[in-house]
């Protein structure tokens, strides 16, 4: 993105903020590397923090339940050192974000999810005012083992509609289901029922909850299958994905 001013309260001679994305397409549990670069106005500036907010579309409760981009949710939050900023002078700093493995997705599949929505946020605070940057969106892509069951879903004749997160706990929606969830929101991935399966079902919305080594697959807010990334087999995990739905869904 361009230089931008910040703190225009300053006038015309406020200071100009750049934030650059080093590699924009990153998967759940791994690093963004973020470059900021401030340039002085016509005076200098203590810097005293600057933040990185890894931010994502969701669910707003404020707005009655309805998906928001203009107030998105903070899923991760890196503060870095503050810093002078002489007038004039370009002072650059360096930070990274560490994605949690639950992070949802923008991508699966190749290609990108409908409602699926990610950035990383700068925020810098001079004064004790605080000016909060554009959004540098990234592009969080699926784990393999993700995409695996994806795939699954897709090859037993499933249609991929939409994703959204929401926010809270899975057995705030379900207190009987166990849920190794760490993050306070979930990502559902809403998948159109074939014409092959039970009459009258219509939609299956699928979370998962990811790990360093495993995942947990939530059909339909029931009970977790879990898949152990170091067994993934495309036509053994499918068939696995198979035989789980068709035990809370047995009709055909």
């Amino acid at each position: 993105m361009a230089f931008r001013k910040f703190l225009s309260a300053l006038g015309v001679n406020a200071p100009g903020v750049e934030t650059v994305v080093e590699n924009p397409k990153v998967s759940p549990g791994g690093t963004v590397r973020v470059v900021v670069t401030a340039v002085g106005g016509g005076a200098d500036v203590d810097i005293e923090r600057v933040r990185l907010d890894v931010v994502v579309r969701a669910e707003d409760r404020e707005l009655g339940g309805k998906t928001s981009w203009k107030q998105p949710y903070v899923v991760a939050t890196v503060d870095l050192d503050g810093f002078r900023l002489p007038a004039g002078q370009t002072v650059t700093v360096r930070g990274e974000v560490v994605l949690p493995w639950e992070m949802p997705l923008t991508h699966a599949l190749g290609a990108p999810l409908v409602g699926g929505r990610a950035a990383i946020r700068t925020e810098l605070a001079v004064d004790k005012s605080v000016d909060q940057g554009d959004f540098d969106e990234i592009e969080v892509h699926a784990l393999p083992a993700q995409d695996a069951i994806l795939q699954g879903y897709t090859d037993l004749g499933f249609e991929l509609r939409e994703a959204e997160v929401k926010i809270g706990f899975l057995p705030e929606i379900a207190p009987r289901m166990e849920s190794r969830q760490t993050l306070e929101c979930w990502q559902e991935i809403d998948f159109i029922f074939p014409e092959s399966w039970k009459p009258g079902r219509q939609e299956l919305e699928t979370v998962f909850v990811a790990r360093e080594d495993s995942l947990d697959a939530h059909p339909g807010g029931l009970p977790a299958e879990t898949f152990v990334y170091a067994t993934l087999n495309q036509p053994a995990w499918t068939q696995k994905l198979e035989k789980h739905v068709l035990g809370h869904w047995p009709s055909r």
